[in-house]
């Protein structure tokens, strides 16, 4: 034992001299890195970013929808809250985040194409974005081809295609979204690819975790630069159901390891996009906190959260409606335009044109601005004063009021009588006493539709609620259309009978203030002055996505005929194409127009893979298998991703009611492109040596 001790001392004390001799031939010798460089690779980076970065602030003008983006940018150079919907926000934020880089303050008029941009507009960093989208793309394709397990030849077709196609030039280096569209596009289905072929050899490695989670990453960044991201998504989401199922089925592997390789997918391409979109949309919340021109089309709780505009006008204003209260009610629908309730001395005409006759009470509409005839003072029918209590006597969900027109101090009142423009609607008026058999009929009954309890108040902003008829149970409603020249072109507002539900029945306080004049004359005055009492009323970041997503996906816009709009069909052959832009001196032009015979072999390539496809298909389910099971799986996979994601991209527009552009079929394209080299490598390696083989 004592010896053990020793031999252990005698260690322990020379291992200081023995890592000291070790460091010092370490220092001796040169530090070396070996690296594998893919000269290919190197190559197509360099040509794709000359392409796309050359001259790349020519035309220092606006062209085409750059004008549309640029308004944008400004906006969040001045961080003003804007609505666009034609995606979420990642693609403009990327567009912005270039001329931030650039310095760029945001002062520059978008009014016009072709307009020469000013000194303080930095051309090059705002396209800069876009074209390294379009350099990078063109090895990304190379990389794809290589992991289908297609030769370097096959793969540096694929890239040179990409190189050199026109349309993928020219989209690339003008600051537009469609190249960081199919450069996500592309980095998805490459991430993907990595991540499936190092599933064989090293899982839940480091490799392997990278390759994931970048695949979710890359889908989340293409579906939030448009929408159309969504249908890559969709295809890769697709395949690795496939894969996964198969992979459920693998009886070598452990139930314990099943499940891992399931809740890694899952959350990989399911919870981190959901978490990446919802960020994108706070980032854009965050940055854009001040009030702006789109304001009107989102609801009075969302633009009371802006700094500015409707916040300004509503800031300190009492939070619970009272008896007596004074407010302003706007339609929560919106549509055709956001509107408040209004009235004025006007009447309606005793005869319509149609021969109809009317009650000639007090007109009643929804106005689409500001304007003092669109308050109203809510009522105790029990009592007469039209002023607020001390303490204040709230309203509740399914109290009986009066709505008395704060100008004219008449009654808001509906009968049955046909609406002016909605016939099977009553008329809603404010009620003038004619000494006739006509009584009125005034009392409304409040329902509160988003409230969480029977006890709950009418709170300012918040509450949307209805008005209910008690004579009648029709419901307050805006009908949506134009009044006449007698009614000043406002929007109709009816008594609707219906017991559906609809968001033109609802209305909410927007501006609002505790009355204290029972005189007309001091309450008029009143009506012009600014509220006291101060309620912070900020919505969470959830509401506030919930209806900024919802706005982005039910608005739309009343587009007229572009001339250069096309139709699907039209893509594919190649019949239409885009004048950009064209210099007011010297006649250039920049059109977008495709390569006539890349598009026309990508469009034969993909029948061809359909029409082989089908027929390797049928042999095999006769027991004839033309093409090993290795090289089989590796057809099929390829054509999934190329056939598929061109199928994917391109089918869809054929469903949509919406102007349609030539840009609108790139990213389809770029499938269509790596799909015409596969093709030529499979006729070369197995149709054209079977061909030899035959006797």
């Amino acid at each position: 034992m004592g010896s053990h001790w020793a031999g252990l001392e005698e260690t322990l004390g020379a291992l200081p001299s023995l890592l000291f001799c070790k460091m010092l031939r370490f220092l001796k010798r040169p530090l070396v890195v070996t690296a594998d460089i893919n000269l290919n690779l190197v190559a197509l980076t360099g040509l794709g970013l000359l392409t796309r970065l050359w001259q790349l602030s020519y035309p220092r003008a606006v062209v085409f929808d750059e004008v549309y983006y640029g308004q944008y940018i400004s906006f969040y150079m001045k961080r003003i809250f804007f609505l666009d919907d034609s995606g979420p926000p990642f693609g403009h934020m990327l567009l912005a985040l270039g001329g931030y880089l650039g310095g760029f303050d945001g002062n520059f008029l978008w009014n016009r194409i072709g307009a020469e941009y000013s000194s303080n507009v930095p051309v090059w960093s705002l396209r800069l974005l876009p074209a390294l989208a379009g350099a990078l793309s063109v090895p990304v394709s190379y990389q794809i081809v290589l992991e289908l397990h297609f030769s370097h030849c096959t793969a540096m077709g694929a890239a040179l295609l990409m190189l050199i196609e026109n349309a993928l030039i020219t989209q690339s280096r003008l600051m537009l979204l469609e190249s960081l569209l199919i450069f996500f596009n592309l980095l998805a289905v490459l991430s993907y690819l990595k991540f499936f072929n190092s599933q064989k050899h090293s899982p839940f490695s480091p490799h392997w975790w990278l390759w994931l989670m970048l695949t979710g990453v890359s889908c989340s960044c293409a579906v939030g630069i448009k929408y159309m991201g969504i249908f890559t998504y969709l295809l890769v989401v697709s395949i690795a159901a496939v894969h996964a199922w198969n992979l459920i089925g693998d009886q070598t592997l452990s139930n314990i390891c099943v499940f891992g390789h399931l809740i890694a997918r899952a959350v990989a391409l399911l919870v981190i996009p959901v978490f990446l979109y919802l960020l994108f949309f706070y980032v854009h919340l965050m940055l854009l906190y001040r009030s702006g021109p789109h304001d009107q089309i989102m609801s009075s709780a969302f633009q009371a959260s802006l700094e500015g505009g409707l916040a300004r006008i509503t800031q300190g204003q009492p939070l619970e409606v009272a008896f007596g209260s004074q407010v302003t009610l706007r339609n929560v629908f919106g549509k055709p335009l956001p509107c408040w309730l209004h009235s004025h001395k006007n009447t309606y005409p005793m005869i319509y044109e149609n021969g109809r006759g009317s009650s000639h009470q007090q007109q009643v509409t929804c106005y689409p601005f500001k304007d003092i005839n669109n308050w109203w003072i809510i009522k105790d029918p029990g009592r007469h004063q039209l002023v607020v209590n001390n303490p204040p006597r709230p309203v509740r969900h399914g109290d009986i009021v009066q709505l008395v027109h704060g100008m004219t101090t008449r009654l808001l009142n509906t009968h049955d009588v046909a609406a002016p423009l909605s016939p099977h609607s009553q008329e809603v008026s404010c009620y003038i006493d004619y000494n006739i058999s006509m009584p009125a009929q005034n009392l409304w009954k409040l329902d509160i539709v988003n409230r969480e309890s029977s006890q709950d108040t009418w709170k300012t902003i918040l509450s949307e609620v209805r008005f209910v008829h008690v004579n009648t149970s029709a419901v307050l409603k805006l009908s949506g259309a134009h009044l006449p020249d007698w009614g000043f072109r406002q929007l109709e507002v009816v008594g609707e009978k219906s017991r559906g539900h609809h968001e033109s029945m609802v209305w909410n306080v927007e501006e609002h203030r505790y009355g204290k004049s029972q005189e007309q004359k001091e309450r008029e005055l009143e009506l012009h002055s600014p509220t006291q009492v101060d309620i912070s009323r900020n919505l969470s970041f959830m509401a506030r996505f919930s209806e900024l997503q919802w706005k982005m996906l039910t608005l739309k816009n009343e587009d007229s005929e572009h001339k250069y709009s096309s139709t699907p069909l039209e893509w594919v052959t190649l019949d239409t194409n885009i004048a950009y832009w064209l210099h007011p001196r010297t006649s250039a032009q920049i059109h977008l127009l495709g390569n006539i015979v890349i598009w026309t072999s990508a469009s034969l390539a993909t029948v061809a893979y359909t029409l082989l496809f089908f027929w390797y298909l049928l042999r095999r389910r006769r027991s004839i298998c033309d093409l090993p099971e290795d090289a089989w799986s590796h057809w099929v996979l390829a054509g999934a991703l190329c056939t598929g994601g061109w199928a994917i991209n391109y089918l869809p527009f054929f469903l949509m009611e919406r102007m349609l552009f030539l840009y609108h079929y790139l990213p389809a394209l770029t499938f269509q492109i790596l799909l015409l080299p596969i093709i030529l490598q499979h006729v070369s390696d197995h149709l054209c040596r079977c061909g030899h083989n035959e006797p």
